[in-house]
């Protein structure tokens, strides 16, 4: 038997009952005189507490979209709390009967407070010596929202954000007097400002209905499969139930021995048919309805919402992409102005993403990496990417890799977590070799500085001297570098046909007329910069790509030829709208001239020999109308393979090789016949047929007929035909390569010791 210590009990009883009455003139004739001294002191005591409440918007679930066949589809969501508010139209009316009835039956006589709930708080306070209080669904609402509050405080690292939270959380939720009194102050003022549904309303779609569901349309959505206006009788009383407990009475875990399959979620029927009781009491329902209920099993059925981007992955192949868009809201200021108010933003705003990924195009990208590059192979870290960028805009249409996307830092064979396409701020890539596709911007910088594509040049020199090259940046003398061919070519060509066939003792000649300094700034006015960082390679050997640049940053490049020089930062986002309609405008693409564009026009006219005659990409092309151009490359045993072929209105790149490692790919078969070398024409063959068809593409910007020199009067794809330099260029798409045409005229050739740049890098 309980011993009461009846004075202070007595004294706490009197006190409670005295407030409980002050309570009744304040919540329902707030305006009249109250006798006595004492309750009058009471009364100004209590109206001098803030009455102001800020109700925000909830935490919401943020949501990605893409396009598919022309309609906006959803493909990822991220979230704190998985919730969607929605109006009071959109809940079901047992859903708010069941609430009522149970939580609070006299909700719409009251001010605010339950004042029989409170009197009866008192006298368990008496009896149980703890702060009782019969909290009306008003006073809970007021209990959420402030909870909601100290969920979204941010500090200024996480142990900071802690101690914040948790402070807020004593305020908001603690067990005392004083925050009781606050609790009914704020409930009289939402009381008075609010009408009794928008309450209700506001109340449902905040309470936490276990893990991280909260509020009703995702309660109805995750344990039942519905939306929340289509809830039954059972379900309503359900999850009326779960709000009264939701860390025990939640039913998705089937497992649990106290309440789960096997004892047919005892707990949650138990309290879900004393929710039912009441209803019938307070003739909501009838008692054939109630006995029906009753007889009724608890049957969830889960149907999670998935936080990440992994429904993007096992949807639509698209994981790498809405990892990019992730990455770049969490960079992007426009988000926040630090990282924590952008993660927050992202998962507690409920934004609508809308993308500029192509869903279409998309699984396309992914049938043709697949087709050709397997997510694992024995004996070589195999890595493929193929992404696709607009030119004029920098908008990322596709992006598709190898292997599987995992949310996590684990990863299993055939999976990353790792974005092949991107560079290491959006990826954690380090990015891989580029060969000659490098080569464009040394042959933009030689039409920049008066050089024309009919001047020849000399293919003899096969060991450079470093001291032979001019960089007024730093110094690069000292050592030899090696460059090799394939095969024997002509003593000289044009540097038309050097580029066609993509010939390295020819672009090493060129270089040793230009500045390897004006190179490099040439190519990173084009938007080129190293995957992991720093500063560009401009040593000579860097002519032919040594540098490990991304697919993205390489595509970016191209696409800024296509478009008369003017190079546009890619972005993933089109548009952002947050639950309440307010707009977040992301920042921008930035579009710049990079070259000029006599310049981008003759590349442009230079690069259409590369898929025609005997060009290194002739076997990839599709051979339609569509006017554009290509360049392929390749390193040192066809460690690393790359192919970019743009048109006016779209720019693709294609990236296989070794992830990690040095593997020789010449002749290792690969899928479909092909081999690590010759995989990327099947795949930029597919890619180019497609989107010539849906996308196409405009006559390119014009060439400067001073800048083509002599070779204007050659055919349209100017290429002279002069050289073999690249056996592969003719190999028909399908076969197999044989061993002794091993390609080596799109590669870099070996370094010396004295040139680290020219040292063969993987991932």
């Amino acid at each position: 038997m309980r011993v009461v210590r009846w004075p202070g009990a007595l004294l706490t009883f009197v006190a409670m009952s005295a407030l409980a009455g002050m309570l009744v003139a304040v919540a329902v004739t707030p305006g009249v005189a109250v006798a006595g001294e004492s309750t009058s002191g009471a009364v100004s005591f209590f109206e001098d507490l803030p009455s102001y409440l800020d109700i925000q918007t909830p935490q919401q679930v943020s949501s990605v979209y893409a396009e598919k066949g022309g309609q906006q589809v959803k493909i990822a969501s991220f979230y704190a709390e998985n919730r969607t508010t929605v109006a009071s139209g959109a809940m079901a009316k047992t859903l708010k009967q069941a609430a009522i009835d149970t939580e609070d039956p006299r909700f719409y006589d009251e001010g605010g407070i339950d004042v029989v709930g409170t009197l009866r708080g008192a006298a368990a306070t008496v009896v149980g010596g703890d702060v009782q209080g019969g909290s009306s669904i008003t006073q809970q609402y007021v209990k959420n929202v402030l909870v909601q509050q100290c969920e979204e405080l941010t500090g200024k690292d996480a142990a900071d954000t802690e101690k914040k939270v948790a402070a807020c959380y004593e305020d908001a939720a603690g067990v005392t007097p004083q925050r009781k009194l606050q609790e009914m102050r704020y409930a009289i003022a939402v009381n008075k400002k609010y009408s009794k549904d928008q309450i209700l309303t506001g109340y449902l779609n905040l309470v936490g209905l276990g893990g991280r569901v909260y509020g009703a349309e995702a309660g109805a959505e995750y344990y039942f499969g519905v939306h929340a206006k289509d809830l039954s009788l059972v379900q309503s009383a359900t999850l009326v139930a779960i709000l009264n407990n939701p860390s025990n009475l939640r039913i998705d875990q089937p497992s649990n021995a106290d309440n789960g399959a096997k004892n047919g979620y005892a707990a949650t029927k138990e309290r879900r048919d004393y929710v039912l009781q009441r209803m019938y009491v307070h003739h909501d329902i009838t008692k054939s309805e109630l006995e029906q209920a009753k007889a009724t099993p608890v049957t969830p059925k889960i149907t999670a919402t998935a936080n990440g981007c992994s429904s993007a992955a096992t949807g639509y192949d698209a994981g790498y992409f809405c990892d990019y868009v992730r990455d770049q809201v969490l960079q992007d200021p426009a988000f926040g102005k630090t990282a924590a108010e952008r993660i927050a933003t992202l998962d507690t705003k409920g934004l609508e993403i809308h993308t500029s990924l192509d869903l279409d195009l998309q699984s396309q990208a992914q049938t043709a990496l697949s087709t050709y590059v397997p997510s694992t192979m024995a004996g070589v870290d195999v890595g493929g990417s193929n992404v696709t960028v607009e030119p004029g805009t920098g908008r990322i249409l596709s992006m598709v890799q190898n292997t599987q996307y995992t949310q996590g830092d684990t990863s299993t064979a055939g999976s990353t977590a790792v974005n092949y396409s991107a560079d290491s701020g959006y990826g954690n890539s380090g990015g891989f070799q580029t060969g000659s596709t490098y080569k464009v911007f040394t042959l933009a910088e030689w039409l920049a500085t008066g050089h024309t594509l009919s001047q020849s040049v000399s293919t003899t020199e096969h060991t450079f001297q470093n001291s032979e090259f001019t960089n007024t940046c730093q110094n690069v003398s000292g050592g030899t570098w090696p460059v090799s061919n394939a095969e024997n070519v002509p003593s000289s060509m044009t540097v038309q046909a050097a580029t066609s066939e993509s010939i390295n003792t020819a672009y090493a000649a060129m270089g040793k007329q230009l500045d390897l300094c004006k190179i490099a700034q040439l190519a990173q006015s084009m938007g080129i910069h190293p995957a992991a960082g720093g500063a560009l390679g401009q040593t000579p050997s860097s002519i032919l790509g040594v540098n490990n640049l991304s697919p993205i940053d390489l595509a970016e490049a191209y696409a800024g030829f296509a478009n008369g020089g003017v190079v546009c930062t890619p972005t993933a986002i089109d548009s952002v709208t947050e639950s309440d309609g307010t707009k977040i405008t992301p920042t921008p693409s930035s579009c710049t001239q990079g070259v000029a564009a006599d310049v981008a026009g003759t590349v442009d006219y230079a690069l259409q020999g590369v898929l025609t005659g005997s060009g290194t990409a002739a076997s990839a092309n599709p051979g339609d109308s569509t006017p554009k151009f290509a360049k392929t490359g390749t390193t040192d045993g066809d460690v690393q393979n790359w192919l970019v072929a743009s048109s006016t209105k779209y720019t693709n790149a294609t990236w296989i090789g070794n992830v990690q490692g040095n593997v020789s790919l010449a002749n290792w078969p690969f899928l479909q016949g092909t081999t690590g070398y010759s995989a990327k024409f099947g795949v930029g063959k597919s890619m180019m047929s497609y989107l010539d068809q849906t996308v196409g593409g405009g006559t390119l910007p014009a060439a400067d007929p001073a800048m083509i020199g002599q070779a204007s009067h050659t055919s349209s794809n100017g290429s002279s035909g002069a050289s073999q330099g690249d056996a592969a260029a003719t190999q028909q798409q399908g076969q197999q390569q044989p061993a002794q045409q091993s390609p080596q005229g799109d590669q870099p050739a070996q370094q010396s010791p004295q040139d680290p740049q020219g040292k063969q890098k993987g991932h």
